[in-house]
């Protein structure tokens, strides 16, 4: 949409319930909702697409990424309604969307293909033996596959027949077609494809490869370009094949030709061709300095490539890493929720942020759960890598789980900065990429302090508003202010399993554990706190550094902060210790009360004087730092008094219910 703007081109959205308040939506002159949440309700529709375009009066339509970008079905509709497909010929999907055809074509094209078996012949015992005559370990593969659907590795002959009943299964559920294909196996291979584009006048160019063989679940988290450590002659050799390849199918638009490549010899053999834009183009632009959206534009309407191949040059290195929520440390499962917090990093010319959410929004059950495309450019592969990694420290997501900290990691990796990548990178680096042991480490006190001073300084703003004579007073204020002594407030919070107890004053932080145990102690402290929606930014003097920190409260669990400090994220849990104390008044009469562990205010009481409760029966819930705790009876016994009212404020330390444990 930016660049149909650049051109002065009008554009019309359409979108599902779930993405009402996308930004897409938004981009666009005119949007139009065409279904439910789930796909095949909505963006799987063509029928209420085309019509969309009929009211509208568009004359073409870009397919995007995904959904229907590879249906050769849907480009043949737009043909028939008189409406140009951004995309290549139908025909051209189709033969390319199979990879037992595609491959047919590759070999009689003089493309390399890898050795194996890629006919109509499906019966188990058959396939078996074509196994046996190429050698295991060997690739299972869908014929309709794609995102390492159906696709499953076998290594031993035992274990065939059980992998291939697996692949076809899933074949069946993912793309209704259990056809499968047995390939040769290359135990260190690397994934490097070719950017192709092609117009309607037989002009036919490639604009560099890009190496995507850092990946998960056999999809990729990092791509860059060039791929590095190519010979001159492979990489040369590797265009021409990756054009000779879109020629033969008649080809026009832009696509991608993917190759598996031998890491030891760098011999390369034709996985599949992808008939769209794929979501790693950025690094191509950032490389070749051009606007693949723009070029596509132009070929649908008819006109010559914007440049031929002796005008296309590759300049420097960059790099794309997709920000994902999902939990890498569960295996990389998606992640779902609204996102509290999101701030990417800064943007120029070498670095840019491709996204479709902000903060507010949710990521959903229904769609990909990509947050991001992070693109960095750089003068060679090192000045890129540097600026991969602090872009990385600065971007800050909260809400979700992501994988920020594990590309982070990643881009530290001595391996991946000498460019040693291959497809099971991840799994061979597993000790490194990984944050087991981040439990078992030494606590990190400055970010403990950090955590602490926020819930103590956010807790104090959200109570400022009391004043005395309509002006601010220290009579009014929540913050531990006493007359001719130190104020000190402290607050638990839990990290990993572990509690540490923040005790604050006007000069002094220190981080004990729950055992006394003091882990660090500051002094020269000179806190200053502003809060926004669902945090704020802390700046405080710990010993002699200046410490800064973006702190999120997460409402959704309510005794949860995440701080952003020194490029990483720390998630901590505010502990609510155990707020019985002897009351004064009740001194030597076994009477003891529930005090407010922080200026509060009270959202609900929940008994009444004279009732009998039991050990951990809710007695009030309050509001403190944007979020709701519920007080609990630290014993079984009765409330003699309850002493504050719904909408009651409340400073730290008062007691809100006398309480008489049973004897």
């Amino acid at each position: 949409m930016h660049t149909a703007r650049k051109l002065g081109i009008q554009t019309v959205a359409v979108f599902s319930e779930a993405d009402r308040n996308g930004l897409h939506v938004r981009l666009a002159d005119e949007a139009y909702l065409i279904g439910g949440a789930a796909a095949a309700d909505s963006y799987l529709q063509a029928g209420r697409i085309i019509d969309v375009a009929y009211r509208t009066g568009a004359q073409a339509i870009h397919p995007g990424y995904g959904f229907l970008s590879e249906n050769a079905g849907f480009a043949d509709q737009l043909a028939s309604a008189g409406l140009t497909f951004i995309g290549p010929p139908a025909e051209a999907i189709r033969a390319m969307g199979s990879k037992s055809e595609s491959k047919r074509i590759m070999q009689e094209a003089g493309v390399p293909v890898v050795p194996g078996y890629h006919g109509d012949r499906q019966d188990v015992e058959f396939l078996r033996e074509r196994a046996d005559e190429i050698g295991y370990p060997v690739l299972i593969k869908a014929v309709l596959g794609g995102g390492g659907k159906g696709m499953r590795i076998v290594e031993r002959p035992e274990d065939f027949d059980m992998m291939l009943e697996s692949s076809r299964r899933e074949a069946v559920k993912s793309f209704g077609d259990d056809r499968v294909l047995v390939e040769k196996y290359l135990a260190t291979p690397r994934h490097v494809e070719v950017q192709v584009f092609a117009d309607k006048l037989g002009n036919a160019v490639h604009l560099f490869e890009r190496d995507c063989s850092v990946q998960r679940r056999h999809q990729k988290i990092i791509e860059e370009a060039p791929a590095p450590g190519l010979l001159p002659e492979v990489r040369q050799e590797l265009g021409a094949k990756a054009v000779q390849a879109a020629k033969a199918v008649g080809y026009v638009g832009a696509g991608t030709v993917e190759f598996i490549m031998d890491t030891a010899t760098q011999q390369f053999y034709f996985m599949e061709m992808n008939t769209r834009l794929q979501v790693e183009h950025p690094v191509t632009e950032m490389i070749t300095d051009t606007d693949l959206v723009r070029w596509q534009l132009e070929v649908a309407a008819g006109n010559r490539l914007p440049r031929l191949q002796d005008e296309i040059k590759c300049t420097g290195h960059a790099f794309e890493a997709r920000i994902y929520a999902e939990n890498t440390e569960s295996g990389f499962l998606p992640d779902t929720g609204r996102l509290l917090h999101v701030q990417p990093p800064p943007t120029s010319s070498d670095v840019r942020v491709e996204t479709g959410v902000r903060t507010g929004d949710t990521i959903s059950v229904h769609y990909d759960p990509m947050i991001a495309k992070l693109v960095v450019h750089g003068d060679d592969r090192a000045d890129a890598l540097r600026k991969l990694r602090s872009s990385l420290a600065a971007y800050q997501v909260a809400g979700v789980h992501t994988n920020i900290e594990f590309l982070s990691r990643l881009a530290a990796s001595p391996d991946f900065a000498a460019g040693k990548v291959e497809t099971g990178y991840i799994d061979k680096h597993r000790e490194e990429l990984f944050s087991e042991a981040a439990a078992t480490a030494a606590p990190d006190a400055e970010k403990i302090a950090l955590a602490g001073l926020a819930l103590i300084a956010d807790s104090a703003s959200s109570a400022s508003a009391r004043t005395a004579g309509g002006k601010q007073s220290p009579w009014a204020a929540t913050d531990a202010f006493r007359v001719n002594s130190s104020a000190t407030q402290s607050v638990c919070v839990a990290l990993n399993d572990q509690t540490f107890v923040v005790e604050a004053d006007a000069v002094t932080v220190r981080v004990s554990r729950e055992s006394g145990e003091v882990v660090s102690e500051y002094r020269g402290t000179l806190p200053e706190w502003t809060p926004r929606a669902f945090g704020g930014n802390l700046s405080v003097l710990l010993g002699d550094r200046l410490c800064t920190a973006s702190v999120v409260f997460s409402r959704a669990a309510a005794e949860e902060l995440v701080v952003f400090a020194d490029g990483v994220s720390m998630k901590f849990r505010a502990v609510l210790p155990a707020f019985e104390h002897a009351d004064e008044a009740g001194a030597g009469s076994g009477q003891s009360s529930v005090a407010a562990p922080m200026s509060c205010k009270i959202v609900q009481v929940l008994v009444e004087a004279g009732a009998a409760v039991e050990k951990d029966t809710p007695l009030v819930v309050l509001e403190a730092m944007k979020m709701e705790h519920v007080i609990r009876a630290p014993a079984s016994g009765k409330v003699s008094e309850v002493y504050y009212a719904v909408g009651d404020l409340v400073d730290a330390g008062k007691s809100l219910v006398a309480f008489e444990p049973a004897q």
